[in-house]
């Protein structure tokens, strides 16, 4: 079997190769992010997050960290440290599973299936479970907000201060996007 250092560098790559825009700290293997865009069909499509992805020195034996850098509402992520609350990365994760299917499975099944009786958002999942309307437009907000694909390369430091120069061409540009102007 394959030495740990080398599964690293075989993950990496093949995410890489998988369409994901992969950005590594340092030029190194063991910390990087991720842009991991919602999933059709979901409440998150059209957003853009940047995952940021640790690598433990036992990996694979040991899964990674996973966190969203820029907000998300969601009952099982934290929304002050995007901390994720997934049993297969923090409880049952395997040797056999990959990075690929922590961007093509893990996460795409964790935002199409939120588990409002295991949150880290303890608001989200209350407002999910009792006015689901509610809670669905809360997610559709902070997509529009947050998750912009034009802002996913801007630090948080460049997002607040575009976002004060250019406020209005945002709201013009989203209302063509989304053909519907905000109340």
């Amino acid at each position: 079997m394959s030495s740990p250092s080398k599964r690293r560098e075989m993950d990496l790559m093949k995410l890489m190769m998988s369409d994901y825009k992969v950005e590594t700290v340092n030029d190194g293997i063991q910390e990087f992010f991720v842009d991991f865009h919602g999933p059709s069909e979901s409440l998150y499509q059209g957003g853009v997050w940047r995952v940021r992805v640790e690598l433990p020195d036992a990996y694979p034996y040991k899964s990674p960290s996973i966190g969203f850098v820029n907000k998300i509402y969601h009952p099982n992520v934290d929304e002050m440290s995007g901390s994720v609350c997934l049993d297969v990365i923090n409880q049952t994760w395997s040797p056999m599973f990959d990075l690929v299917n922590v961007f093509e499975v893990f996460l795409p099944q964790l935002l199409l299936y939120p588990n409002p009786s295991d949150p880290l958002n303890g608001e989200a999942a209350a407002l999910m479970m009792r006015d689901r309307p509610a809670y669905e437009q809360k997610v559709k907000e902070y997509c529009k907000k947050y998750a912009k694909p034009e802002d996913i390369g801007a630090s948080p430091e460049d997002e607040s201060s575009e976002e004060e120069l250019s406020e209005d061409e945002y709201d013009s540009s989203d209302e063509q996007v989304v053909g519907k102007p905000d109340p």
